[in-house]
């Protein structure tokens, strides 16, 4: 936890908060807390709260689906030979499984090519051109890439292979690759109306123009791909997330089963925090650790025997990636404490020869959320260089590498989050220019983390009611945060108990109220309430159920403690 950091408390709308309650028959609290999501309708806030299939948009909205299917159903006529070209991440991976199997229902065996996270990186690289002169394919399917592949999609047409992209990310400069057809929802004009699917929900939109089915058996991987890629939980996310997650709790898919059962949950509901703590960081490993093709076979494997031995082999994986990320977060916490000076860097740039190129994004996004700094971590080569980098609220990455680009051989990304490419000769000069650009755009204000809370609130209007009724606002991520909570001036009941992992659990009461709660990691905080005399706690309300018993506990997210 940070010493210090903004609270950003929401302000009550008591007039609107009072008409959505009456409208949809909810509590004043939940109402508050949808107007905080941006809900003020009473119509906004029906389809929030029941999220429905039917609430998706038509998938011809998108203007260039009528040829992206004719050219796809020609190649079904004409027994074309057909190739897709996916991603090593979670949201590739479901893509590729979910349009490759749809292909198969249409006739065509279409053959795949995942590049592989090291040797190629993102995207189309020559390896496709390659690949599909010599599987004299005629038709490439690009699933969440492809966009930006001008050079590449130019050289295919060349050879007579027709390509449609189907992608989620950013054009260019606005520029557009001289595609057969182009299915993204953020090129502009594209016609449909919500911008923010992941890539796998766009090949689901195209998969199911294909089928003319809603393919709803389909959603456990497209829930997958969503929740995993963090794209905001609201709009048709949302309702993909929902009715996807009901999906993967019963999916009849042998390799969805199989990795249930070995990561230790079969059984439970599986909500979000599940899929992005879970499922997906295995499903990723083999991507960061090798080839994605592991994960891929997991995800179609038509066997549960077969699919628990690759499930087992998806395990061994993440754990080596566990293993590697944190001998590469020790070595980076060291050259911290030697080499960072807080004062003079306001951006974190690491680099060491040999660190895995395949966890450098995790253990940078590590290090921000520690310091609450921009970071970038760059594994050294003899030759170029690779980097990921992650960033905090008010700084842009992607412009800071763009005004920086003059000693980069290649970058790409976001505001938040960015790779790059560069020369071992020119890692100390990047490091100096990046921060002499953050002293002037970084204010000291940036540096501390804001916490966005929904409401302060007395203990006693909690009840087992309403957490219930707070669950409506599931699934949460991206967009849709849990609901976060403030009370004042509490004191610990009795004496504090510490569980494994370095838990905490104590009784917690303000005078009228009293609840259990639970700090999950903040055991080293146990002499503090000894210390003091009350304390102000940041919590998220759950419902907690033990050996058949429901009761109220309190996760605390932030403790601040006031001296005796």
């Amino acid at each position: 936890m940070h010493s210090h950091k903004i609270l950003n408390i929401a302000s009550a709308d008591i007039t609107l908060q009072q008409r959505l309650s009456r409208e949809l028959g909810i509590s004043p609290l939940l109402a508050q807390l949808l107007l905080n999501r941006g809900i003020s309708s009473a119509e906004e806030g029906q389809k929030f709260l029941n999220p429905r299939l039917e609430d998706l948009c038509d998938p011809y909205d998108f203007k260039q689906m009528p040829q992206a299917v004719e050219r796809v159903r020609q190649a079904v006529r004409d027994k074309e030979r057909v190739l897709i070209h996916g991603d090593y991440d979670v949201d590739g991976i479901t893509a590729l499984a979910l349009v490759k199997n749809t292909l198969q229902g249409l006739g065509i065996s279409a053959g795949h090519h995942l590049p592989h996270r090291v040797k190629e990186g993102y995207g189309l690289s020559d390896e496709i051109i390659n690949k599909a002169k010599q599987q004299r394919a005629s038709l490439l399917i690009t699933v969440d890439c492809g966009i930006n592949n001008r050079r590449q999609i130019s050289e295919l047409k060349r050879n007579n292979i027709d390509v449609v992209v189907t992608d989620h990310h950013e054009p260019a400069a606005g520029l557009l690759v001289d595609a057969y057809a182009v299915i993204n929802p953020k090129v502009k004009g594209c016609g449909y109306a919500f911008r923010d699917l992941a890539g796998v929900a766009v090949a689901y939109r195209f998969c199911q123009a294909l089928a003319k089915e809603t393919l709803q058996e389909d959603l456990d991987l497209v829930c997958l791909g969503t929740i995993a890629d963090v794209v905001p939980l609201v709009g048709e996310n949302r309702v993909i997330a929902k009715e996807g997650l009901k999906k993967i709790s019963q999916s009849k898919r042998p390799g969805l089963k199989a990795l249930i059962e070995r990561s230790g949950i079969k059984g439970r509901s599986i909500d979000s925090t599940f899929v992005n703590f879970i499922i997906a960081p295995r499903l990723n490993a083999s991507g960061r650790m090798d080839s994605a093709e592991m994960s891929l076979d997991l995800l179609m494997s038509r066997q549960f025997d077969e699919a628990s031995k690759l499930a087992e082999a998806v395990e061994v994986q993440n754990r080596q990636r566990q293993k590697v990320e944190g001998r590469i977060l020790q070595e980076a916490q060291e050259i911290i404490d030697r080499d960072i000076n807080f004062k003079e860097h306001r951006i974190i740039v690491l680099s060491k020869k040999d660190w895995h190129p395949g966890v450098l994004g995790i253990v940078a996004s590590k290090i921000s959320d520690r310091f609450y700094r921009p970071t970038i971590v760059i594994s050294v080569s003899d030759r170029l260089c690779k980097g990921s980098g992650r960033s905090i609220k008010n700084f842009h990455l992607f412009d800071a590498l763009s005004q920086c680009g003059h000693l980069l051989e290649d970058f790409g990304g976001h505001a938040h989050a960015a790779g790059l490419v560069i020369s071992k000769d020119s890692i100390e000069e990047f490091k100096k220019s990046i921060n002499a650009l953050a002293k002037k755009t970084i204010r000291l204000e940036d540096l501390l983390p804001r916490l966005d809370i929904d409401m302060e609130i007395a203990l006693g209007q909690f009840n087992e009611k309403i957490i219930l009724e707070l669950q409506r606002l599931e699934p949460f991520g991206a967009g849709n945060p849990e609901p976060l909570f403030y009370s004042r001036s509490l004191k610990l009941k009795g004496q504090p108990q510490i569980l494994a992992r370095n838990t905490i659990k104590f009784r917690v009461s303000d005078g009228d109220a009293v609840f259990q709660a639970i700090g999950f990691g903040m055991s080293a905080l146990e002499g503090n309430f000894q210390q003091s005399s009350c304390f102000d706690m940041v919590y998220t309300p759950r419902m907690d159920n033990w050996q058949g018993e429901s009761s109220i506990i309190l996760e605390a997210k932030e403790l601040f403690f006031r001296q005796v």
